[in-house]
C-alpha cells in the first residue's frame, strides 16, 4: 500500500494549536486539529474514519473556514491509494 508522505506545515500546525486551546471551539475542528498536529513530524497517515469525517465538513455549510483548512490538512494527509479505490 503507498504511503502519503505529507506533513503538517508550520501554519496549520499553529492553526490547530490554536484551535486545541480555544474554548470555543467545536469538538470536530479539535478533532481535526489533534490529527493534524499528529501528523506534524511523523510518517503517520489519517484513518479512513477521519478521512470521511473530514470530507463531510468540506462539503458541508456549517464549518468555518478554519476547521475546513484543518479538514483539508487531514484529508491531504490520508492514504493516496484508498481514494483511488
Amino acid at each position: 500500500m503507498s504511503k502519503n508522505t505529507n506533513r503538517t506545515s508550520p501554519k496549520i500546525a499553529k492553526l490547530a494549536s490554536e484551535t486545541l486551546r480555544n474554548p470555543n471551539a467545536s469538538a470536530t475542528a479539535k478533532s481535526f486539529a489533534a490529527s493534524a498536529l499528529s501528523q506534524t513530524s511523523t510518517g503517520k497517515q489519517t484513518s479512513a474514519e477521519m478521512e470521511a469525517k473530514a470530507g463531510k465538513a468540506l462539503q458541508s455549510t456549517k464549518f468555518s473556514a478554519d476547521t475546513k483548512t484543518l479538514a483539508a490538512s487531514v484529508v491531504s494527509q490520508s492514504n493516496k491509494q484508498r481514494g483511488s479505490k
